[in-house]
């Protein structure tokens, strides 16, 4: 067999088996280091979209911090306030007439009630105590990122100990694993704790159970989280033990555990939350049934459980950047990576985006949230709750090219429950049809206004529902469209409802517009006052745009709904057109603004650029130039999630080099030991942003084509792809040398008409459903 066909061969496998071959065949992604986590932001995370749990390796102490991705503050609550009806005309009015200051002062009145919504909150603790082992030799903790398991090994002595943790999907279990070279060597004290107030403890002989209910809870208005002044969810968590050798004994509300020579543990934690109308679930016999189950396993069958769920997940996609992998602990690599540019810690990174998502997103569990599912505080930053005007959308970005479609199963079922308590909003607060979200949601699926006068931005819902829509075209499953449609549709009726045609005298009289609205979180000056209100802002002029654009194409493959494709698509031409500023930036907001923040976290106007795609560069070019001003006034030191949407946006004007300038400041300074990223404090959109940025410098697919290494950075010369996904049902596997590359081949998984470009070259193909085309590096085909 020749050369050339064993290649073609290896490539059919890696993409149609999507075995772990693309993982095992280089050396396999992980975190590691010399020494034990000194604080929680320095820990491993594990997780299973349900459970969350950090590991800190300590050695005299073990500290395991978890997670359970639906304790939160509060209950049950309609947020709407029927009263901000009232309000709707006079600021609509206030605003056309330029008095936006004016405005802001009634706007208090068209918040939620309450004004700020609920947070996520740390639920509890796994403590084991070791006599005797506070001064280990050799000692190593790592995450293997294709397994999802933590380890940490040490020698104490003359006996090497071994400790190994992992999250189980199909088991719904934290499990963890500990032996000693010797038998008998193994003795230690387990308890749990947690910050939650009024929690009960019991012990027996092989288990520790933690019981409690959510009490009510007094936040400072700076915090940004609501208060509670009624009991909330009650929660559970089970800790049980197997030994083999040693014996156990109750020590208070723990457990003693004698000479053991090997320890398997298992955790179980639930709340008593339904659903976000009902919250009378059994968190006691829920945890009692999982452990009974899983118990049943023993520790290699649990184990293979979880890889055989897991890996083929995870290794879908591989990516290599570089020559060779540096060996060097995790941070260490990460502290030098302002120097060394590192092109290997990059692709780690990208694989840690991946890695993190899956830990925080599986059907059965809830969305991503501000911090994934990792929160160790009663007062987290923002309430670690689901912030809709980037935050949440970007936690989902990778998930699309990385082919990690099964994370976006929480988000899919919270835009639903969205849909219903939206539509409450919108009739009460708008009186229109439809449902509406704002720039914030909680479990309890708020969906006014809220925080303050920055929280009337009415496209929360305009913004999800196209993210929906871009699932379909990486798909084309017209099941999918099916069930995303009632959402489109009702989230396209709302703007139909409650946009208000400008006045005479206004700067685009005539038009349909969003009013109130702001450009998020951003203000502007007005009459020499920093104002936030305003009417039909660029963003919402870009959402609304797309969403109507999609409608019509939705209604026409699903042959259904004709007559309001129609309306949508006459709604759709009486948008404010795009404006080009003074300084040839792409213009914010409605009339020609000036900044009150210049350099500003938020490039929200940018859009139609990343991650929609009305501006490109052969289509609309001045646009283009534009939404580069705008990049270049906004400047490109600022929070984590905001550089990586820069390096995103500077991708999409391929510019490789400065989209990597992006992203090596992200990780250079805005990446904790453990590669969390930092707003600051600890968030995790920035490392999802992140990783989709870095496949989009490798691959875009958002203008009719499929463009191989659009923006590669001259940082790196050398590297291989392999199973990125692109628009239209297609999986692309890459390789390049000397920054050109060298060969590439795409799978298609639905029939149709491909048209593939790199650089000034172009290949149209025509495929069918299951067929893999090999191109050299002139894009000449060669069917396998």
């Amino acid at each position: 067999m020749s050369q050339r066909s064993r290649m073609a061969i290896w490539i059919l496998f890696s993409l149609l088996v999507e075995s772990a071959t693309a993982t095992t065949a280089r050396s396999a992604p992980r975190l590691w280091y010399a020494r034990p986590a000194a604080q929680w932001t320095e820990a491993l995370p594990l997780g299973n979209g349900r459970l969350g749990a950090m590991l800190l390796g300590g050695t005299a102490e073990e500290r395991v911090q978890i997670n359970e991705s639906t304790l939160w503050g509060g209950g049950p609550h309609d947020y709407a306030t029927p009263q901000g009806a009232e309000l709707l005309p006079k600021l609509r009015e206030l605003i056309f007439a330029g008095k936006a200051e004016e405005a802001q002062q009634l706007a208090a009145g068209f918040l939620g009630s309450p004004a700020v919504l609920m947070p996520y909150l740390g639920f509890c603790d796994l403590y084991l105590h070791f006599p005797e082992q506070a001064s280990p030799t050799a000692y190593r903790r790592e995450l293997r990122m294709d397994e999802a398991v933590a380890r940490v090994d040490y020698r104490v002595g003359k006996v090497d100990y071994h400790r190994e943790m992992f999250v189980s999907y199909p088991d719904n279990v934290l499990v963890m694993r500990l032996t000693a070279s010797r038998p008998h060597s193994l003795s230690f004290t387990m308890t749990l704790s947690s910050p939650q107030p009024g929690v009960q403890l019991k012990a027996t002989g092989t288990e520790v159970l933690l019981s409690g209910q959510v009490q009510p809870m007094k936040n400072q208005p700076n915090t940004w989280i609501a208060s509670w002044d009624q009991p909330g969810l009650r929660y559970a968590g089970r800790v049980w033990l197997r030994l083999e050798g040693g014996r156990t004994r109750v020590k208070g509300t723990g457990i003693k555990v004698q000479h053991a020579t090997s320890v398997t543990i298992l955790f179980s934690g639930a709340t008593s939350f339904v659903n976000y109308r009902e919250i009378g679930g059994d968190p006691l016999a829920s945890t009692a049934e999982t452990l009974r189950k899983a118990g049943a396993f023993a520790y290699a069958q649990l184990r293979r459980r979880h890889l055989e769920d897991y890996r083929p997940l995870f290794a879908r996609v591989s990516l290599r950047l570089g020559a060779k992998e540096d060996e060097r602990p995790t941070d260490e690599r990460l502290r030098d990576f302002a120097q060394t540019g590192d092109p290997s810690l990059v692709a780690l990174y990208y694989q840690f985006g991946r890695y993190a998502l899956l830990a925080s997103s599986r059907p059965g569990g809830q969305p991503a949230n501000l911090q994934g599912i990792w929160n160790q505080s009663l007062r987290p930053a923002w309430g670690s709750k689901w912030t809709t005007n980037i935050n949440l959308e970007m936690n989902y970005w990778p998930a699309e090219s990385g082919d990690l479609w099964e994370t976006e199963e929480p988000l899919w079922s919270l835009i639903e429950d969205l849909r219903a308590s939206g539509a409450e909003t919108a009739r009460s607060m708008y009186g229109a049809r439809g449902w509406v979200l704002h720039h914030n949601t909680d479990l309890w699926r708020a969906t006014a206004p809220v925080d303050g006068v920055w929280g009337l931005w009415p496209t929360g819902g305009v913004w999800l529902a196209n993210q929906m829509w871009s699932h379909y075209e990486f798909t084309r499953d017209k099941e999918f469209l099916r069930r995303a449609w009632p959402a489109i549709k009702e989230a396209a009726r709302f703007m139909l409802d409650a946009m208000v045609t400008a006045p005479a005298g206004t700067a685009v009289a005539g038009r349909l517009v969003t009013n109130p609205s702001i450009s998020p979180e951003n203000q502007y000056l007005l009459n020499g006052h920093a104002v936030h209100l305003t009417y039909g802002p660029a963003m919402d002029v870009e959402l609304i745009d797309e969403l109507l654009g999609h409608c019509a194409e939705a209604a026409n493959i699903l042959g259904a709904d004709r007559e309001f494709a129609a309306e949508a698509e006459a709604a759709r031409r009486r948008l404010p057109p795009l404006k080009i500023g003074a300084r040839g930036q792409l213009q914010e907001w409605i009339e020609d603004y000036e900044e009150t923040e210049p350099q500003h976290r938020h490039v929200s106007h940018l859009y139609a650029l990343y991650p929609g795609s009305a501006i490109t560069l052969e289509q609309t070019p001045e646009l283009a130039a534009a939404a580069r001003r705008s990049l270049e006034l906004r400047g490109d030191e600022s929070t984590g999630w905001a550089e990586a949407w820069r390096a995103a946006l500077w991708a999409r004007l391929r510019d490789g080099d400065h989209a990597y300038k992006m992203l090596r400041t992200l990780l250079a300074t805005n990446t904790l030991p453990d590669m969390f990223d930092v707003c600051p404090p600890f968030q995790i959109d920035g490392n999802f942003g992140g990783a989709a940025a870095i496949a989009e410098m490798l691959v875009q697919s958002h203008d009719g084509s499929v463009r191989l290494l659009p923006a590669l950075p001259s940082a790196w010369p050398e590297g291989e792809l392999r199973g990125l996904r692109a628009r239209g049902g297609l999986k692309l596997a890459l390789e390049w040398r000397n920054g050109r590359l060298t060969e590439a081949s795409v799978h298609a998984t639905h029939q149709g008409v491909y048209r593939v470009r790199y650089g000034d070259k172009s290949v149209e193909l025509s495929m069918k459903a299951g067929e893999t085309v090999r191109l050299d590096y002139q894009l000449r085909p060669n069917p396998i």
